[in-house]
């Protein structure tokens, strides 16, 4: 790569500067869903100018990496605390010790924290830094390349670093990757095209000399042309890319380092139900404000039957186990009324997070909102929230949602079941097979289907919630259990069994069928403000998918009132065949409660995974510091170089810039080997340097420093230009025919820096000496060490 040496013209900074800005604002958007809303922007936005604003004013200065790197840091230590820690500094701009310290340690933790921080991420918690660190250093490689170099497509280079690391660093959902892509390419083929057409040296003859505005015609013409092939490529591209997207999420950083969350390692609520009936009959478990007559609060959708128990499944396009965090705007297209509900929780303590409807937001409030906030998911497809730290009495929260509208089967007289792949049933008892198509045999349509498996259930059975004073009716809905249900001589039980019946039922006439665990109030108390939920008020139904309509309610448990006489009643006129069943398997007690995941191994997990990547961090920055302590010398020695250039190139006169100029020349040549006698005049100079280095060019240039330093008038300030020009040249041709490690030790070197003073002398002195030293010492090794010289002598 080689620098561009002319001049940079305004429309030239203008173009750059656009283009890097376009380009890098595709990372900028890239970091939306990882902080799902604007909040991110000032800091992303500010570092992107920041950065700019640095490389456009070093290339207009000349400055070299050393103090653009300095700008660098320094911008990210002023300007930090107010665009990513606001909420750490004094009227949210001047920074405190705080905050520089947060900036100082963020530079290495901030990315740790970010990645095992559950999305959206939250401003407060200071994840601000890692899009304003990113974008800061791309923005001013971007735009530091871009004005410095010929060639602008290396520019190209950290503004896609900055898109990867955005993607990798975010969240397996993308922004708007299509947009996204589509600009950066049109971007950067417009970019490098413009470019390419401006670029003087591209003509042999320049058509502008001869016609100008013939020129300007052809000019605008290309780039018509250009922007045309470019408008038809991207919307091929985009036309093709919706096709040929593929379904499978993208795997970010954030996957392997906090893996996705896993509904497998909670148990199904259902197992649950007749404890929390029995434990808390008339406690309030939580209370409700603004539920509308007739709406339902639920807990949980479950829609996976593996013979023991009905769970929330983690499979399948339609299953209920897709949850994602928490995010603003969920449920877009949701139907129905609107409705905010407002709940306090009492008794109730579970994972499962009573809502209503679609949710739109769920917003927690009180002293656990922000870590309830990050440990609850949601599930648009189920109307399902699960929180990984279970709730607690206190903790309030505030509900938007859409509540469906209540459908009777009159509206869906004419609809079809929904195309929803669920998941696959097993275990389950043979005799329901034949009972689902007995029952339904007579129905024409596939709401007579599942109203009829509704009367059956609710008007052929009796209501027993097992309890004390009650009909026995053991919990559970194992196949097992349901069996003994459909095939007794009279069906006794709660929700539970006959919810978990009806779906395996429907299931077997392949209906959409989920089973939903809930509240509701009584008819009673329907119309009150508020609801407070019990024991008593806790229920199972069935949700069945019909096309258009979406997932329909069913209560095929029969009425609370409707129970047995006493235990032996008269068996059912018509009792169903019963298949002999195999032995069930050992169950756990149906009282204990459902059993929760070990908070201490999950602790200990987390503490293991936290200490294994706090282990790498510290690692690696005990091994940055050791890196930069190593290399702070050479360090050192660069900025002494760069500032004696700057004081030569800017002294006063304009003779002593180019004195300065053939002073620097000798120094880098001095720095290559070349020995330069003290005192010596520039003449002596030159020819010691051409001796040393084969550079005839330097003879000359010694002639024209001594014309113009010795003159009769002052050298004026385009003539220092031209002879800096031509010592930055020299020295350039220095470097590229000297080696890598030629090179290398060149920067290194201190000869130049100490060449004048009594060390430099010394240190020469000890050299000579070395030298003749060596030059004398073989003669003498190989006439003593002659075995035959020594054999003759005797």
């Amino acid at each position: 790569m080689t620098a561009a040496t002319t001049p940079i013209s305004p429309r030239r900074y203008l173009i750059d500067l656009t283009a890097s800005a376009l380009l890098l604002g595709v990372a900028v958007v890239g970091f939306w869903p990882t902080f799902a809303s604007s909040s991110y922007l000032p800091a992303a936005v500010g570092a992107v100018i920041l950065g700019l604003g640095i490389a456009a004013v070093s290339a207009w200065r000349r400055w070299g990496i050393l103090i653009i790197a300095g700008l660098t840091i320094a911008a990210y230590f002023v300007f930090g605390g107010a665009l990513a820690l606001p909420f750490t500094t004094i009227a949210g701009f001047i920074p405190t010790v705080d905050t520089l310290q947060r900036l100082a340690v963020g530079t290495i933790t901030s990315w740790k924290q970010l990645l095992t921080t559950v999305a959206p991420v939250a401003v407060s918690d200071g994840h601000l830094l890692v899009p304003f660190l990113l974008l800061l250093t791309a923005s001013v490689l971007t735009g530091s390349l871009a004005l410095r170099l010929k060639h602008a497509g290396w520019a190209l280079i950290p503004a896609g670093a900055a898109v990867m690391f955005g993607i990798a660093l975010g969240v397996p959902s993308p922004a708007a990757p299509l947009v996204q892509g589509a600009v950066f390419a049109l971007v950067s083929v417009g970019w490098l095209s413009l470019r390419q057409i401006w670029a003087p040296q591209n003509a042999a003859v320049s058509v502008g000399e001869v016609d100008p505005t013939r020129a300007a015609h052809m000019r605008w013409r290309r780039i018509g042309a250009g922007a045309a092939v470019l408008v038809v490529a991207t919307g091929a591209g985009v036309a093709t890319s919706a096709v040929a997207e593929p379904a499978a999420p993208r795997h970010v950083f954030r996957d392997t380092i906090i893996p996705p969350f896993n509904i497998r390692e909670y148990p199904s609520p259902l197992q649950s139900h007749r404890k929390i009936v029995r434990d808390h009959l008339e406690d309030t478990l939580f209370t409700v404000k603004g539920l509308p007559e007739g709406s339902r609060v639920r807990l949980a959708a479950m829609d996976d039957f593996n013979g023991q128990v009905y769970n929330v499944s983690d499979a399948g396009t339609g299953s209920s186990g897709a949850f994602t965090p928490l995010r603003g705007n969920m449920s877009v297209d949701a139907e129905g009324a609107r409705a905010t509900l407002q709940l306090e929780i009492g008794e109730y303590e579970d994972v499962w997070i009573p809502i209503a409807g679609q949710v739109n937001e769920l917003d927690f409030t009180g002293g656990r909102a922000e870590e309830l906030r990050r440990a609850t998911y949601y599930n648009e497809a189920s109307a399902t929230a699960i929180s990984t730290v279970p709730l607690t009495e206190g903790d309030t929260y505030t509900i938007e949602t859409t509540l469906p509208a209540e459908r009777k089967d009159e509206d869906l007289a004419e609809a079809e079941f929904g195309e929803i792949s669920m998941p696959k049933q097993s275990n389950v008892p043979e005799e329901l097979t034949t009972l689902a198509a007995e029952t339904t045999e007579d129905a024409e349509t596939p709401i007579e289907k599942v109203a009829a498996l509704e009367t059956f259930l609710a008007e052929g059975g009796f209501f027993s919630h097992g309890l004390e004073g009650e009909v026995i009716s053991r919990a559970g809905h194992t196949s097992e259990r349901i069996s003994t249900l459909i095939g007794g001589d009279q069906m006794i039980g709660d929700d539970e069994q006959y919810a978990v019946a009806m779906a395996l039922l429907a299931r077997e006439l392949d209906i959409p069928a989920r089973v939903v665990m809930g509240f509701y109030p009584d008819e009673e108390d329907a119309a009150s403000a508020t609801f407070a939920a019990s024991g008593d008020d806790l229920h199972a139904w069935v949700e069945v998918n019909f096309a258009g309509h979406g997932w329909v309610a069913f209560d095929p448990t029969p009425p609370e009132d409707k129970v047995p006489n006493d235990q032996n009643t008269k068996p059912r006129a018509d009792p169903k065949p019963q298949v002999l069943q195999p032995p069930p398997p050992p169950q756990e007690p149906v009282d204990l409660p459902p059993t929760l995941p070990d908070d201490r191994e999950a602790e200990e997990d987390d503490f293991n995974l936290a200490g294994l990547i706090g282990t790498i961090l510290a690692i690696g920055g005990i091994s940055l510091g050791i890196i930069a302590l190593l290399a702070s010398p050479f360090i050192v020695i660069g900025a002494w170089k760069a500032a004696r250039r700057r004081a030569r190139r800017a002294a006063e006169r304009t003779a002593d810039r180019i004195s300065g100029g053939w002073d620097e020349l000798t120094d880098r040549a001095v720095d290559y080997g070349a020995r330069i006698t003290p005192g010596a005049t520039r003449a002596e100079e030159a020819g010691q340097v051409v001796e040393a280095l084969t550079v005839p060019a330097v003879t000359v240039l010694a002639q024209r420093a001594d014309a113009e330093v010795f003159g009769p008038t002052e050298p004026t300030p385009e003539q220092v230009d031209a002879f800096w020009a031509e010592v930055d040249g020299i020295v350039g041709g220095l470097s590229r025919d000297a080696g890598f490690f030629t090179r290398l030790k060149a920067r290194l070197s201190l000869r130049s820096l100490l060449k004048d003073s009594s060390l430099a002398e010394r240190f020469q002195g000890l050299k000579d000496a070395a030298t003749a030293r060596v030059r004398r010492e073989p003669g003498t090794i190989d006439k003593n060490s002659s075995p035959t010289s020594e054999s003759e002598s005797a």
